[in-house]
């Protein structure tokens, strides 16, 4: 398996797979035109994407990271994470945030890579998806706010 990771045009990103993480299609394409794209191929062809946008000075978010099925449980996703991480901190981010269910997979692939839940949205899910999202039989209803700080606080 031969994986490259490179930035790509908004346009490239194949909306199939951000559908993924987050099914709302109407809120990807609001936030893809503004977001950093960033891609996993796998023999040329893309396995994993990517979006990140900025929301101030310093300040930027994952807003949509997946891996299609066929290449899942590969480590696709982590170096797909880590190297955003590490693009961000070489630019001088402050903070990369991301926002995820309360419970699940993905809560736990962002805390093993540093990041820490600093707030909890309540009912986000149930104000902003007109269909349930469910995962193992459990409707997300929470949204959970991790960052990882690249700068310690003073």
């Amino acid at each position: 398996m031969s994986l490259s990771i490179h930035e790509v045009p908004p346009t490239d990103a194949p909306l199939a797979l951000l559908l993924l993480a987050d099914p709302s299609e109407s809120k990807v394409r609001a936030y893809l035109p503004g977001a950093r794209c960033f891609a996993a191929r796998v023999d040329g062809a893309i396995a994993g994407i990517c979006a990140v946008v900025t929301h101030a000075q310093g300040r930027h978010e994952l807003i949509n990271i997946a891996v299609d099925p066929a290449w899942q449980q590969r480590g696709i996703g982590s170096r797909l994470l880590v190297h955003v991480i590490d693009t961000y901190r070489r630019e001088g981010a402050d903070r990369l945030e991301v926002g995820t269910g309360a419970f699940g997979y993905p809560l736990a692939f962002y805390q093993r890579h540093g990041f820490r839940v600093f707030q909890v949205d309540r009912d986000f899910f149930l104000r902003n998806y007109d269909e349930a999202i469910v995962e193992d039989g459990i409707q997300h209803r929470d949204m959970l706010r991790l960052a990882l700080d690249y700068r310690p606080a003073h």
